[in-house]
Parts: C-alpha cells; structure tokens; sequence
C-alpha cells in the first residue's frame, strides 16, 4: 500500500510538471545569468564590439542598458537590477558611491573623451573655438543641440566650456538641451540643428555630421568615465567582466573610437 501511494504521488508530479509545460523545469541555458551592464550612451559603439569580444572569449553573455549617466543612476538608486555601472562622469558615480550602491574598492577611472563642435556633414566649415568666438552669430535664430545641461555630463561640460569661453549667456536661450549626448548628435544628424556639442567619440560614429571645432582641453573638467561593480551584483562574472575591460584587447575597441585609456 505505502509503495502505491508513493507512486500515485510520482505519478502525479510528473503529469504537473508535463503540464505546466518544460519551463517548470530548470535548464541550464536559463539559469545562465546574464551579465547586466548601466553604460553612458556615449558609450555603445565601443562598448557593444567589446561586449562581443567578452562573450567570444569567455563564452559569457551580457545585456547592456545605455542612457544618460543621470538617468542610469537614478535607476540604480530605484534598485533597477544591474550589475556594473559605467558613468561619463565622476559626479555620477560619487551620485551612487555616496548612498553605498557600488563596492567601493572596485571603482577605478577606465577612460577620457574630448567635447566637440559639429554640424551636419554637407554644411560643415571649419569654427575657430577661441573666448569670445561667435556662436551665437552662427546660430542664428536656431537652436544649439547639446545634452541637457544641467544634468547629463556631455551638457554639463558643453555648458563649462562655454562659461569658460565667454559665450554661454549669448548662446543659454538657444540651447535645445537633450535627454541624451547621442540625442543631441541625432539633432545636427537630422537636420534639426545647425551646430551641436558632443564628444568626439560620438561625433566619430555618425557619417552625418562633422567636427567643425574641438574644444580647448582647459575650457572644461578634464572627462573621465568611471567604471564600479554594484554593491547589489550577485553576478559571478562581474570582476572578470570589468578585468576584461581593462585589458589591452578591449582597449583597442574603445581607442578605435576616439576614447583615451587611463586605466
């Protein structure tokens, strides 16, 4: 009788299991867990080819999230699930390390980056960037495309660089100040806008436009991209991950677009 009962009670696990349907039963491909990576938009050609090289060397996956660095860190903040976070700048990554969100001793500087001028391709002519240089004569009764300024790093250091220059209070009322340094480059890309302030790593990635001008590297606090694993991650492959990053052969992806490594 008891041999019965624990048969009747196999039997019947086995017909649930069949037809809740094999997603009741753990594979190894889903338990795989996928690396999750926060990363400033100025950063996905570069950091898309590297991620391709991760998962062909190390067979490992990752899913990477880009966005504004303001953006990413209120997420982080809201415990968006993640697992490394990539700033353009330092005040962001100080923005999560403060409230204990990243392991501290992870942290390092991986990468600098230039601002500069652009205009679509078919319109470019070379702008001197000098203090007192004629943007807002440039510009016309148009708008200069730029990453909001107030909060995303491409503006902010957009907007320092202007002050520094002299040029800011002719030009602020023309800004059209955008979610992102990339929506800033589809702005002058599209037409939308005559002239635009991104980094040259995007400019480098976007056949419509043209550097015009680079901005002097004194005009602005020196751009550098922290990198940190989240204090949340669990991810196993984190430490690998951002090892890889640091290396020789994920450097030449992020040379090839213009960035500078100070790892």
């Amino acid at each position: 009788m008891q041999n019965r009962r624990q048969w009747i009670k196999f039997a019947t696990a086995a017909i649930t299991a069949l037809w809740l349907g094999t997603t009741a039963l753990p594979t190894p491909a889903a338990a795989a867990e996928k690396l999750t990576v926060f990363a400033a938009a100025s950063l996905k050609d570069a950091l898309d080819a590297a991620n391709a090289a991760w998962a062909k060397e190390s067979g490992k996956q990752t899913v990477a999230s880009y966005a504004a660095s303001g953006a990413l860190a209120k997420q982080i903040e809201n415990a968006a699930p993640a697992d490394i976070f990539i700033s353009a700048d330092s005040d962001w990554m100080d923005y999560v390390a403060k409230k204990n969100l990243i392991k501290a001793d992870t942290r390092s500087d991986l990468l600098g980056n230039r601002i500069v001028l652009v205009a679509e391709r078919d319109k470019a002519k070379p702008v001197e960037i000098e203090p007192g240089f004629d943007l807002a004569g440039l510009l016309g009764d148009r708008r200069l495309a730029m990453g909001e300024p107030k909060s995303v790093p491409a503006g902010k250091y957009g907007m320092a660089a202007l002050e520094k220059l002299g040029v800011w209070t002719s030009v602020e009322s023309k800004v059209a100040g955008a979610e992102s340094v990339r929506a800033a480059l589809a702005f002058v890309s599209r037409g939308e806008a005559p002239y635009g302030i991104v980094y040259q790593t995007d400019a480098a990635a976007d056949k419509g436009v043209a550097v015009v001008g680079t901005f002097p590297a004194d005009s602005h606090p020196p751009i550098i991209y922290p990198i940190a694993i989240l204090a949340s991650s669990k991810n196993p492959d984190a430490s690998a991950y951002l090892d890889f990053l640091k290396s020789d052969k994920a450097a030449a992806f992020f040379t090839a677009q213009g960035f500078t490594i100070l790892k």
